[in-house]
């Protein structure tokens, strides 16, 4: 199946990226795997009028099937765009965005079925290994105007697919060059987030390396950068969650202060799944502990998902700072 992102009605990043880079804020990329996310995450951009990204990883498009999947991003475009006309605002972008592409043939196979961003995720490999997987999967993105995500640094955590134990920060002195080599439209960096809710112990004080994050603005200006693993892993969830019978241990995540300040520099595009996930199994454990007799999954995922759009809402506003930026990335496309 040869599907064009343009014949569904979504975006690549490049208009996105260059308005959050001028602006000081950055794009939400939320992951997805079913219908309820994906209408939270639509509806929540909508009403703040935030550009999106709908993201999915390898194990997402196995679980959600792979046909399926465009047919859903082209629902979710064309939902958007009736809710739109019902409430009399404006259409928001969305990009559909394959997360830890991990092969040459799975970013040609998303691009193929209509995705219009896709992440390629050599950052285990030797360097000259990720500059040659990263550069062949860009020569063939481009000449279908689909964007393209590199990645240097390796973060620990588990989250699908990917698994590191410990984290291998960016350097600096790489940036340049990989760039350049490339010729990828962003770059995803390694500067002390990581996948997953087990981020940080309890009694930690989480830290990410803006540090290095400024000596790589310095290196590459202007350049898009992305922060993957930046779940803020709300701690009434984690503790609604081990209320009504669930076990999550240290499970702390990224301060969002430290998200937003990152926001206001390179970063244009912050990565939050972990934080979904925990958000809809709250409430979802609450609504079978609260009401036992229930067995209708509308009853506890329509809930769920109506905590999702809370959520994804005041982050777009008070963390990511992309509520209402829609309108000049809509004119720049």
């Amino acid at each position: 199946m040869n599907v064009h992102f343009k014949s569904i009605g979504i975006v690549n990043t490049r208009a996105m990226f260059a308005a959050a880079v001028k602006g000081g804020f950055a794009v939400p990329a939320y992951n997805f795997n079913n219908m309820e996310q994906l209408q939270a995450i639509i509806m929540a951009c909508l009403e703040t009028q935030s550009p999106v990204i709908i993201q999915v990883s390898k194990g997402a498009r196995d679980y959600a099937d792979r046909t399926l999947l465009s047919h859903m991003a082209h629902g979710a475009v064309e939902m958007m765009k009736r809710e739109a006309g019902e409430k009399q605002t404006g259409e928001i972008p969305i990009a559909l965005h394959l997360d830890h592409g991990n092969s040459y043939d799975l970013c040609v196979a998303c691009i193929e079925s209509g995705f219009s961003s896709v992440m390629i995720d050599g950052s285990h490999l030797p360097y000259d290994e990720n500059v040659a997987l990263t550069r062949s999967v860009v020569s063939f993105a481009h000449l279908h105007d689909v964007t393209v995500e590199g990645e240097l640094g390796v973060l620990a955590g588990v989250e699908d697919d990917v698994s590191a134990e410990s984290h291998s920060y960016t350097r600096p002195e790489e940036v340049e060059d990989f760039v350049s080599q490339t010729g990828v439209d962003s770059l995803a960096i390694s500067i002390g987030t990581s996948h997953g809710a087990y981020k940080f112990k309890v009694g930690q004080i989480p830290r990410i390396r803006l540090d290095i994050l400024n000596e790589i603005e310095k290196r590459i200006p202007g350049f898009p950068i992305v922060l993957h693993g930046s779940s803020s892993i709300p701690q009434d969830a984690v503790e609604t969650i081990n209320r009504y019978g669930g076990h999550l241990k240290d499970s702390v995540g990224i301060p969002e202060d430290q998200l937003r300040q990152a926001a206001h520099s390179a970063v244009c595009k912050i990565n939050i799944d972990s934080d979904g996930r925990l958000v809809m199994t709250a409430k979802i454990r609450e609504i079978f502990s609260l009401k036992p007799d229930e067995f209708d999954p509308r009853k506890y995922l329509g809930p769920a998902r109506e905590a999702l759009r809370e959520m994804y809402g005041r982050k777009n506003r008070d963390v990511l700072g992309s509520a209402g930026r829609a309108p000049e990335i809509r004119r720049a496309i």
